[in-house]
């Protein structure tokens, strides 16, 4: 497969640094995008337009320590820019729910309430709930992500939660 970069130079050398940056982080990708959307072929759109947008810009990447946060950036904002243009109700499958055993059907209910809190949150208080708690990200590498102050991505989170009524221990 070859591939074209804008910057002829070396564009052998960022092709195998592209592809090597999609290849570490595809799953990583798919499951920011999940948690936004819940659904799968959503999901797989998504990552699929961050691949096409990282890969024409690709060369403005300055240093190669930051390409996981750009990538991510890429990601957020691609998902976010898709609930607003796709806006509609994410339904939950009412078969798959039943035919869980009981033991499981306590975890998966408390995960359903976790969720439609979640939905409930502004666009910035949801990426910040998702890196943290679905991604484990710190809240230093959230707040390099986002380009915002650590002390911003803190009450960010505290806020997100107070709203959501979870009282979580870190």
């Amino acid at each position: 497969m070859a591939i074209g970069f804008r910057n002829k130079k070396s564009s052998k050398e960022m092709e195998g640094r592209f592809l090597y940056l999609i290849n570490n982080n595809q799953e990583k990708m798919y499951k920011i995008a999940y948690s936004y959307v819940k659904n799968k072929d959503d999901a797989l759109d998504i990552v699929q337009e961050t691949v096409y947008k990282a890969y024409i810009s690709y060369d403005k990447v300055k240093k190669a320590q930051y390409e996981n946060t750009w990538l991510t950036r890429i990601l957020i904002n691609v998902s976010i820019d898709f609930i607003k243009k796709n806006k509609r109700v994410v339904s939950i499958d009412t078969n798959l729910i039943e035919n869980i055993s009981d033991s499981r059907k306590d975890l998966v209910h408390e995960q359903i309430v976790v969720r439609e809190a979640l939905e409930k949150l502004n666009e910035k208080q949801k990426t910040v709930i998702i890196l943290r708690f679905f991604e484990d990200m710190k809240l230093e590498e959230i707040a390099q992500i986002l380009n915002l102050p650590t002390s911003t991505i803190k009450s960010t989170l505290y806020r997100a939660l107070k709203e959501m009524n979870i009282n979580l221990k870190e």
